[in-house]
């Protein structure tokens, strides 16, 4: 089961690039980031994120156009549903998730269109620094850049 935080449910535009997202905090964080924003996401709180409330958001948030998990829970299976579900009933809709970890497994890669990894870590930044540790991916492609002033893609 996923759980996420109904009052911290918003609309984000700086998230993911030229994307309006619906942010939904997902509680039962497994992540230990210094200076966490959030702890008390570490928590078992909220409630239950079902396909219907997935649905429910998506109906009530006219415009969105990405739906942004901000963190995974302990569930992998029921995240990669709620994404399928997604995925199916709302194929225009792009999906997104803020995982922690260093690294993800290659279900969460195919699930996803976005996926930042990285554990925050604050001698290195956020993801609108440089010299951050964190990254975040389109369909596999490293586009932090676009976090960076005026968007340079170092690489070229």
């Amino acid at each position: 089961m996923i759980k996420y935080v109904p009052k911290m449910t918003s609309v984000v535009l700086e998230e993911i690039p030229d994307r309006v997202s619906l942010a939904v905090d997902i509680s039962n964080c497994r992540g230990n980031c210094v200076g966490c924003h959030s702890p008390f996401l570490k928590l078992d709180i909220g409630e239950e994120l079902t396909p219907a409330v997935v649905d429910a958001l998506i109906a009530d948030n006219f415009g969105v156009n990405c739906f942004l998990f901000l963190g995974e829970g302990r569930d992998p299976e029921a995240l990669l549903s709620l994404a399928g579900h997604i995925r199916t009933a709302h194929p225009v809709m792009e999906i997104a998730l803020y995982s922690g970890r260093e690294d993800v497994e290659p279900a969460i890669w195919d699930a996803f269109d976005y996926v930042k990894v990285g554990p925050y870590r604050p001698e290195c930044g956020p993801l609108n620094e440089r010299t951050t540790n964190q990254r975040l991916y389109y369909h596999k492609e490293d586009i932090t850049f676009r976090f960076w002033r005026k968007g340079i893609d170092p690489n070229v």
